[in-house]
């Protein structure tokens, strides 16, 4: 990474466009999703060799039940056989698993293998990987106010914030969207409340770990004022801001 930059803490990605690298390859869609799958593995330990200590993938949104069932039933199949794969080395490479969305809708033996992949990698320290499946920012503001609603607790922003499916980590510093799209499509509505956000014309499976350095280095050149005015940063800068 130039100039040895002091990585985001908490990086989260859409990882948009497996789909449109298989058609432009004469592919089928799944084809796609599986290098997908590859080259988020190629991420996870880009992050954590630079010192990243969060991150945030949205893998399938709430939305995604309305493809074509071929490919839905592709999509779990090829997560019940990474997770197979990719645990054990997730576990030897420190990385703490978490799966972040609603496990009802699910199968049975889909929850257990996200179950189990997370008890493996639980004492893991040296990076956590939330992996959002069947999420929604909309859903996880609901099912917060709903547990609050339930507890009979009352509804504010502390309370609310405690509440969410990521209350186990930081907001995200940097959320970065691959594919060319220019939208969050439903993907950590509340956390990204003041995360810097870049766009990569770069489909998911070309982003290499250059695309990955290139995006750290536009975070770097933003000033970060939550709310602040740049002076007051200048005068007495935050750890915030230094981020």
């Amino acid at each position: 990474m130039a100039q040895n930059l002091v990585p985001p803490h908490h990086i989260a990605i859409v990882m948009d466009g497996n789909g449109r690298w298989a058609k432009r390859r004469f592919l089928p869609r799944l084809a796609g999703h599986k290098q997908g799958v590859d080259v988020l593995r190629r991420c996870v330990q880009a992050c954590a060799q630079r010192g990243v200590g969060v991150l945030t993938v949205f893998a399938f949104s709430s939305e995604n039940w309305n493809r074509p069932q071929e490919e839905v039933s592709g999509l779990m199949e090829l997560l019940a056989k990474a997770l197979s794969r990719e645990v054990p080395q997730l576990l030897r490479d420190g990385v703490q698993l978490h799966f972040v969305g609603e496990r009802a809708g699910l199968s049975d033996k889909v929850r257990e293998g996200l179950a189990q992949g997370e008890a493996a990698t639980a004492h893991n320290t040296r990076l956590v990987l939330n992996v959002c499946f069947n999420y929604g920012g909309r859903w996880d503001m609901a099912q917060a106010a709903a547990k609050l609603a339930a507890r009979g607790e009352p509804i504010t922003e502390t309370s609310l914030n405690a509440a969410m499916a990521l209350a186990h980590v930081p907001d995200p510093d940097l959320l970065i969207r691959t594919g060319g799209e220019m939208r969050l499509s439903n993907f950590l509505l509340w956390q990204a409340a003041y995360s810097e956000l870049y766009f990569s014309d770069k489909l998911w499976p070309d982003f290499d770990d250059a695309a990955l350095d290139e995006a750290i280095a536009a975070f770097h050149a933003r000033e970060r004022r939550f709310g602040k005015t740049s002076e007051q940063i200048l005068s007495a800068p935050s750890a915030l801001a230094r981020a």
